[in-house]
């Protein structure tokens, strides 16, 4: 084999691994009008109705979606080249679904660089195949600290956190509880 031939071939699959390694593109569609507005290092999208978006594990529905993506390379370029997200806004039946959670809400911002996302108007988490959910009421908020693997639960003034997990073991000695403990003599 030419030692050209050698260098290019490893040059691709070197490539191709860089490539593997590089998360998926997010896919995005809707059914009303879509609209961008750039300038010279953004640009936002507005897209509405039956907006569904999936990338990288994630999954998220609403009825209006306004994202703001970092543009990169030619500034003054009609539509430029996207680099990374900059916040995502979902309104109108937010449903946004990761691995084996689901979260519900009228109001979700993503903030992908801060690690964040906000749930509000009517805010919800569950678990899909779990007995575990939380709200922290209609007009409370959930703030998820993606990079750190917490969750805030806020709710708002006169207002309760709801939750449900799973059963909890009888610790008492009523019913459906052991014998009692044999006393000391």
């Amino acid at each position: 084999m030419k030692p050209w031939l050698v260098l290019i071939t490893l040059s691709l699959a070197a490539t191709a691994r860089l490539r593997a390694d590089e998360p998926p593109a997010t896919n995005i569609t809707c059914s009303g009008p879509m609209e961008t507005v750039s300038t010279d290092t953004e640009t936002t999208i507005t897209l509405r109705d039956q907006v569904k978006a999936d990338g990288n594990g994630t999954q998220l529905e609403c009825d209006f979606l306004k994202v703001v993506v970092i543009r990169q390379k030619d500034p003054t370029a009609t539509i430029g080249q996207y680099k990374n997200f900059k916040s995502l806004l979902a309104t109108g039946h937010v449903t946004i679904t990761n691995a084996d959670r689901v979260g519900t809400c009228g109001r979700a911002e993503v903030f992908p660089d801060q690690d964040r996302i906000i749930l509000s108007e009517d805010a919800a988490v569950r678990f899909i195949g779990e007995k575990t959910a939380f709200t922290p009421g209609p007009h409370g908020r959930i703030i998820f600290n993606t990079g750190q693997r917490d969750a805030i639960m806020e709710p708002a003034p006169g207002e309760s956190i709801h939750g449900v997990l799973p059963p909890l073991k009888n610790l008492g000695f009523g019913p459906g509880a052991k014998s009692a403990p044999a006393a000391a003599p």
